[in-house]
Formats: structure tokens, sequence, C-alpha cells
């Protein structure tokens, strides 16, 4: 593969994966910062963007510290050795706690306050608050805890990941010897306690509550200091599936071993003691740039409690989806004219504006009880908890229908949920299969089978986000709802790849990784290219969740050179930079971040005016195009097009409010027009549309 544009000056021409990242981190916190933004939904941004930076350095820079821990010196693709990128990644997820901890001490507790929600400390606790704190630790707390001492025959504990912990000094009275011991603070008990029984509104941290109790902890003992520190661990899974005979097994072990993975950040309160540090970055082998310094409370992924309080005048506006329009007059108990809306016309959903519940759910609801169903097939690589659609499939199984699952078992963090309904699948007799060895299965697909008047007929979903009914309301993500007979005999096809043997399958509507969706996609940019150079109407139009792979890059840079006009709506990683001279001047890349997760993919594609559109589960990441089973559909409806070509140039307006990339490669927020005036917000402007049955 020749990259002869990236590979001069790299820093210059691409931007470093997990730097990038730390920018998409960077724009979640500039929205817990925008004070036009409802209060609550401000805690839950800041929530998100400290799980988010706990995922981050569990898997990414996880990921970096082994290949500085095997010797590797070898820069990246972006220019980056793995030395220099630890030391870039350090310093500016630094600066973005500051930050983080300026928004939270500064501007978002303040306001809490004056609207009625203190998060506050024992010390300014009332006496009848204490005691009603004070009976909760005893009746709930202390039982729970379990101080562990560090002496000569109590070795130093073993910290979990992600725990937070107290690190406390006591002294003994009769010798004066200083000992250490740890407390870890309950993961099962609420990070934030109500002060009053009555009173919601008033709140006190667990880990203070703890504090102010230490001597029961420690009786005899005087308590010479105490600090709070979190660690976090390397939770990246490895599974050699070529030397693994049973995946499910091997996957269960793993999981187990995840525990236990090697520390990779030290979270520590600013002002702890210079000899406690050093004593935790020796038993826990954390180096001086693996440690996070910032003012209590450490981990604030727990104001997602402070965020959930029922106080709908600081939350957005409520908002409820809609039926979608060639669902609306269908009986959802007739599973007849339900097939037959889909019969008449593939339906293109776009979630959550329109309901996930009423579409696909109910397809795969109404395909396990209906006696001409003959089968199903579906893919799950995330799904709730107390997913009806797994409901669904059990029922179906249990009524004779031939059901198979392509469960994805390591689909990251969901790995234990996925393996436990792999078990309760099998049980009842679904054929339970994980995909293709080597690849892990991210296609969303659903195909059911059902025989009418004697015809065997096929009916398929072909989305781009996972089939979990929780975050399709959260989720911003495009689903097709069809029966036409190429669609049908392409998943057909697949499903059979993902099941058994086919690896030469054909697609007539499916762009399918690992085989074609990279050459694909690259031979419609080439396309576009020509179509340019010789006259013809030429554009490209991306909404991705990520951009890396450096072919792309590449293709992308040939395309703007050739003067295709290029844009891009990049909601996470871009290793692209927009606006170099010579190269990218013809590329535009902005991100939008809201109330929503924007999910979705779309390619879009002029094709000399015979406008191509593809939606579907893959970005333009190695992973997607060469590790995993991915899926792009092509859209076929003239109406759709136009709705799905609306609805870019809908995000690419510069009348909402968006980031965009400089040519630096740093992202700019653009919040007001140039006369001053304030842009709409587009999910705002979604929600609308649709509400007045557009």
């Amino acid at each position: 593969m020749n990259l002869p544009i990236i590979s001069e000056n790299p820093r210059e021409r691409l931007v470093d994966r997990e730097l990038s990242w730390l920018s998409f981190n960077e724009r979640v916190l500039d929205l817990a910062e925008d004070k036009n933004i409802p209060l609550l939904e401000r805690c839950r941004f800041l929530a998100i963007f400290s799980s988010n930076l706990d995922d981050f350095y569990m898997i990414r820079v996880a990921s970096v510290k082994r290949k500085i821990d095997s010797g590797l010196f070898k820069a990246n693709s972006a220019g980056f050795s793995p030395q220099e990128l630890i030391k870039e990644i350090s310093k500016k997820t630094q600066r973005l706690i500051d930050r983080q901890s300026i928004c939270f001490q500064e501007s978002i507790q303040p306001e809490l306050a004056r609207h009625g929600i203190e998060i506050t400390t024992w010390d300014l606790l009332s006496s009848d608050e204490k005691k009603y704190v004070s009976k909760i630790f005893t009746d709930r707390i202390f039982p729970v805890l379990t101080p562990l001492a560090v002496d000569p025959s109590h070795p130093f504990p073993y910290i979990s990941g992600l725990s937070l912990n107290l690190a406390v000094l006591v002294k003994r009275p009769d010798t004066q010897e200083e000992l250490f011991a740890r407390v870890k603070v309950p993961p099962s008990l609420p990070r934030f306690i109500e002060t009053q029984e009555l009173e919601i509104g008033k709140f006190i941290s667990l880990e203070n509550v703890i504090i102010a109790n230490l001597e029961h902890l420690f009786p005899g003992m005087e308590i010479e200091d105490y600090y709070a520190f979190r660690l976090t661990r390397n939770a990246d899974l490895e599974i050699e599936e070529d030397e693994s005979e049973n995946l499910l097994e091997s996957m269960e072990q793993e999981l187990l071993r995840r525990k236990f993975g090697p520390p990779v950040r030290l979270e520590v309160d600013i002002d702890i003691k210079s000899d406690l540090v050093k004593r935790l970055k020796e038993e826990l082998s954390i180096k001086d740039e693996d440690i996070s310094r910032y003012p209590e409370p450490l981990d604030l992924t727990g104001l997602s409690r402070i965020a959930d309080l029922d106080r709908p005048e600081l939350k957005f506006k409520p908002f409820k989806n809609q039926i979608a329009k060639e669902l609306r007059e269908v009986d959802p108990e007739n599973s007849d004219e339900f097939f037959a809306a889909i019969r008449r016309k593939e339906i293109l959903l776009h979630h959550p504006y329109d309901s996930f519940n009423s579409s696909v759910v109910k397809f795969l609801e109404t395909a396990a009880r209906d006696p001409n169903v003959l089968a199903i097939k579906q893919t799950l690589y995330r799904t709730s908890g107390d997913s009806p659609i797994v409901s669904a499939l059990i029922e179906a199984a249990e009524a004779g229908k031939q059901v198979l699952a392509v469960i994805e078992i390591r689909a990251r963090f969901d790995e234990q949920a996925n393996v436990r309904w792999a078990r309760k699948l099998e049980d009842v007799g679904v054929h339970v299969v994980y995909g293709l060895v080597g690849f892990k299965t991210h296609a969303k697909l659903s195909l059911v089978v059902r025989e009418e008047a004697g015809v065997v007929r096929r009916y398929c979903h072909v989305g781009t986000g996972n089939y979990n009914p929780k975050t399709a309301r959260m989720y911003e993500d495009l689903g097709l709802l069809s029966s036409e007979s190429d669609l049908g005999e392409d998943l057909n096809k697949l499903f059979n790849q993902l099941s058994g043997f086919a690896p030469l399958s054909e697609y007539k509507r499916l762009l399918v990784a690992p085989r074609t969706v990279r050459s694909g996609l690259l031979e419609r940019i080439n396309r576009e290219i020509e179509n340019h150079l010789s006259g013809k109407p030429a554009g490209i139009r991306f909404k991705l969740n990520s951009i890396l792979d450096e072919e792309f890059v590449e293709a992308l840079y040939r395309a703007s050179k050739s003067g295709v006009k290029i844009e891009l709506i990049v909601r996470g990683i871009c290793a692209v930079r927009a606006g170099i001279p010579g190269i990218s001047e013809n590329i535009k890349i902005r991100s939008i971040l809201g109330r929503f997760l924007e999910h979705s993919r779309i390619f879009h594609f002029v094709n000399g005016g015979s406008d191509e559109l593809y939606i579907g589960s893959a970005d333009l990441m190695d992973r997607n195009l060469n590790r995993r089973v991915e899926s792009l559909v092509r859209i076929i409806e003239a109406d759709h097009k136009a709705a799905l070509i609306e609805l870019l140039d809908e995000y690419l307006s510069d009348e909402i409010a968006n980031w965009q990339m400089m040519s630096d490669g740093t992202w700019q927020s653009i919040s007001k027009l140039p006369d001053g005036t304030a842009v709409d917000n587009v999910q705002q402007l979604l929600i609308d549309k649709y509400r007045i049955g557009q």
C-alpha cells in the first residue's frame, strides 16, 4: 500500500488516534462547561467525560503502555513513538482534568446549590443531619467496609480497577508507630447520600461519610491522615481464537483475568503528601506520567446520581419519539398488517426520532408469535439487560421456529452480559454461533423468513446501531426495514457465511467487511475523482463515528487534491486533517455532539448526479475494515435518498452548532453566526421536525 502523502512529515498530515480521541472527549467537556445547556445535563456530560476517560485508559493507554513494556520504540504512522505518545497523553489528560475540576468546583457545584441541590461535607452538616447520616453509616455502610492494614504480616492489598479507596495513616498511641491502611469505598452503595430522609437535594459523598467515621474502623488508634486515591487497570481482553477450542469458556476465563490487569493510571487528591504518593507508586508500579492529580471528589462518574434527580426544569425538555409514519395505521396485534406495511415499501427509520420499540422490536416480536414465520436470524453485538429482542428469540425457539443468533461475546465491556445471553439462548434450542474465527461480528442484521400463500418471503432489518432498546432512546441511528428480494438474498448469504462456510458469497446491495467495504468505498472515491476531472458532478459526504484508516485518509487527500469537494461529519476520532495547503483545502470536517449520541454512518457519493448512498455499521478504521464483519446497505428508494441528503444538509448547515477542525488539527466550537446570532441545535431541529409529522 503506497501512502506518499502521509509518509511526509506524518505529524503534519495525520492526527494521532489517541490524541484525536482526547480531543473528542474535550468536546464532551465543552458541553459540561456550556451554560446554555440545562444544569443536570451538564452534570451528566461531566460524568460521561469521566467515564470516557476511564475507558480510554483501560484500553487505549493500556495498549500504548504494553508497547513500552515490550521495548518498542518505533514511531507510529502519525510520527509518535510509544514513549513520546504516553507523555503527550499524560500532559493533555492533566489539562483536561484541571478543566474538569474547575468546571465542577467553580461552576456546576455552586449552580447546583443555587437550585437547592447541595453537595456538602461532614463539617457543614447540622446536628440532625449528622445523626441521620451516622445511622446510615452504622446500619448500611459500616457492615460492608473492610479496612486492610499493611504491616510485616499484612502485605499491601490488591487494589481493584476503578475502585475508589482511602489511604489512611494511623498511629499506635503507645509506641507512636505510624502504620498504613487501605479502606475501599464500596461500589455497591450510592456514591452520594441524602443528608435528610425527606429532603431530597442535599448530598454528601460516601467517602466523606467514611472519613468522618474512621475511628469506628480503627478503634484504639490515632487517625493521622487520610487521602482518596483511585486506580485504573488494563482491561483489554486478549483471546487467541485459533488456540481456543471453546470461545465461550475462554471468554469467561478471560473476564476473570481482567480484574487483575496491570495498573495504568493512579488518581490522587492534589494535596496528598509526597511520601504517600511515593509509597503508592512503589506498591502499584506506577510512574509519574501515570498519575492524575486534582481536587476531591475523585471519580466524577458518580455525578450521574445527581443528574438522575427528578428535577425536570433542570433537564432537556421531555422528548417523545414517533411511530414511523409507514407503521402508524398498522394494528400492532395483526402480524399480516405489519408485514404488509413492509411489503408495500421499504421503511427508512431514524432513531431516536422514530421509535425503536414500535419498529425494530415490534418487527422481531411480531415474527416470534406469527405462525407463518419459519425462521429468524439475528446478530447481537450489544443489547439491554432485559432485552425484549432476546425474549422474542426465545419465544420463537420455544414455538418451534428455526432461530439463529450470532452473538458477539467479545463486544467490549458487554462480554459478561453476552455470555449470559448466549447460555440462556442455547438452553432453549436457539442455534448460537459466534461468527467467523478471527473477526468480531459488528454488522446489525435481522432476517425473518415467512411463508405467505405457499411462497417463502424474506423480511430484513439492516441498521447502524445495536439492538438495544435502552440505548436506542439516546443514540442517533438509522435503519431499514425491507422485503426487497435482492436484500433478502444478501442477508441470507451473509448469515450462511456467519454460521457455516460461504467465504466467497457475492452481494447485490451490501458491501460486507472484511471483503468488500474497503474496496467498494475506495472504488467509489476514485470514481468521484474521475467524474470531477471529466467535468461531471462529483462530491463526497460521510457521516461517521471515526475515520482512522490510512488508506482512506490517503484516498480523501488524493480526491481533495484533484478538486473533489469533501465534507466529513465525524463524532470521535479523526485522523484526517482539513485545510492543509496543497493537500486538503477541499476537505471540511465538523463534529456534532449533544443530547443524543450521534452514531449513524452515512456514505454519500454524488456519482455524476445519480446520488449513491449507503448506511451501515462500519467506520473507516482498520478494525472495522479488516477485523470485523460489517455491512453497508445501498439505499435504492428515491425518497429515502432525498431524506438522507436532506439530513446531511441539515448537519452541514452553517447555521447549526458544531465543532470545526482547523488546519492545525485543533477543533473550534461554533456557537454563534458571524453577526453574533446564536446558531441552532440540529438535534432540536430534528425533534421539532418529527414532532410535526414530517
